[in-house]
């Protein structure tokens, strides 16, 4: 890692040339300030980030800064200011880069954004908003194309690289004072910290650089700011929007609030001026992550950073929740909210739980019993089926034997032991069809016991009198 950094000293003389030259080509006197240049950056973010910084340069000097006698008569020096610097934070880097030019032209920026009908013409949204839009695709309030600050390189592609190198991009900006943009980068490429969250039996990764932290509330207490648009999570003497991930992820999903469960998980982030509690499935801990380019394809779509290859195989995305967050600004804050238990209960659906280390097990069976109509939990092993019997409570268990962490038959025996999940029937599928654990099974009181692979018929015969016999015995 100490071989990958360079002094960020080694791109200045380019940067001030790029002064130099777009300056001299418009007329107008500017300098260049350097803050804190004496710091080291990884190589190849160095590489990936001179583009982005010489355009936005670009940008500064064009459309951000006024002619001299404009600037005299504003009451301001007639040499403009570009402010360049670098700080240091723990695992990031944060590039600085200001002007004090005229600012964003907030309603020009609106007026396009309405003309190409991102929102609508009525929208109430504020300006800190509204200078978002300049991230998208193609997007540009310039009447003509302009040779200098053009260059095929637009702020939707300086976004993009950022979010590919897992970083994020904020913006300030006051009329007639100027404008910030603040770019906070890994210190490194190599290796980054994230947390992994889970979402519709999905995982998915979270830069911990993005994340402010992660709080616990009850359902209760989340259906009132779900059904409440204008009610306000307070922590840490911030107020955060509540958001579901569900939604930003996928258009049209509601979150389902299960009120059985003791607590659901909040992950707070932030953006310029607001402030978002994002309610997730579950947690997975943090982990050190290699993020790697989705590629061209995956560029423009919102709210994707990369992705990481876990040490089993899988393809786990880099979430960019400002990003979503940002593509769904003028979405409504209250949404429609669907109580999980009150639907099972309206629906009569039985719940079963399969419990098998075989991903290919777990998919295949839980597809085939949600096609068939019951609702069904997974758990990779013991030790996670135990975790989610502290929660949930379900009308079947379908049981492997050889598992990591915690087998089958342990699981059946704390099942059969425990006061309050002894009534759950356990149907055993294993590849172990030998007379031993067959009876050592029924030993443990477990009711059914059969081979792999199964036949389904069997399966659903077997599921059936499991949850008529728990209804007779109720």
């Amino acid at each position: 890692m100490r071989m990958r950094l360079v002094p960020f000293t080694r791109i200045v003389p380019r940067l001030r040339r790029i002064v130099r030259q777009v300056s001299d080509e418009l007329g107008k006197k500017v300098d260049l300030k350097l803050v804190n240049i004496d710091g080291e950056m990884d190589r190849s973010v160095m590489e990936q980030m001179l583009a982005p910084l010489e355009h936005m340069i670009r940008n500064a000097i064009d459309h951000g800064m006024e002619s001299g006698a404009d600037r005299l008569a504003a009451g301001k020096p007639e040499i403009g200011t570009i402010s360049v610097g670098m700080v240091r934070e723990g695992g990031d880097i944060l590039l600085q880069l200001s002007d004090d030019g005229r600012g964003l032209n907030t309603e020009a920026i609106r007026q396009r954004a309405i003309e190409r009908e991102l929102i609508p013409a009525d929208n109430n949204l504020d300006d800190q908003d509204i200078i978002q839009f300049i991230f998208e695709a193609g997007f540009s309030t310039a009447e003509a194309v302009s040779q200098v600050s053009g260059r095929g390189v637009g702020m939707d592609v300086v976004n993009s690289q950022v979010r590919e190198l897992g970083g994020t991009i904020q913006t300030l900006s006051q009329p007639g004072e100027g404008t910030q943009f603040s770019i906070r980068l890994p210190f490194t490429v190599s290796v980054n910290r994230a947390l992994m969250i889970e979402m519709e039996g999905e995982l998915y990764a979270l830069p911990l650089s993005t994340v402010d932290g992660v709080v616990r509330i009850s359902p209760a207490e989340l259906e009132h700011y779900y059904r409440q648009p204008d009610a306000r999570l307070e922590y840490a003497g911030e107020f955060y929007e509540v958001r579901y991930l569900g939604s930003l992820l996928k258009e049209g999903a509601a979150p389902r609030i299960d009120t059985s469960q003791q607590s659901v998980f909040l992950v707070l982030v932030h953006s310029e001026n607001r402030h978002y509690a994002v309610q997730v499935d579950g947690l997975a801990g943090s982990a050190e992550i290699v993020s790697k380019s989705l590629g061209a394809p995956f560029s423009k779509v919102p709210g994707l950073s990369g992705a990481t290859l876990m040490g089993d195989g899988r393809v786990v995305v880099i979430l960019d929740l400002l990003g979503l967050l940002r593509a769904q600004v003028v979405a409504r804050a209250g949404v429609e909210v669907h109580d999980s238990k009150q639907e099972r209960e309206q629906s009569g659906a039985v719940r079963v739980m399969v419990v098998d280390d075989s991903v290919t097990v777990r998919k295949v069976t839980g597809r085939f019993l949600e096609r068939e109509g019951y609702e069904v939990l997974t758990a990779r092993d013991g030790v996670e089926a135990m975790q989610l019997l502290q929660d949930n409570r379900p009308d079947v268990m379908l049981l492997d034997i050889e598992m990591p962490r915690m087998d089958g038959f342990e699981v059946a025996k704390r099942v059969k032991g425990s006061q309050r999940l002894n009534g759950i029937p356990i149907i055993m599928i294993t590849s172990r069809t030998g007379e031993k654990h067959r009876q050592r099974a029924f030993g443990l009181g477990v009711e059914r016991y059969m081979g792999k692979p199964y036949q389904e018929d069997e399966l659903l015969a077997a599921i059936g009198e499991m949850t008529e016999t728990t209804e007779t015995a109720q």
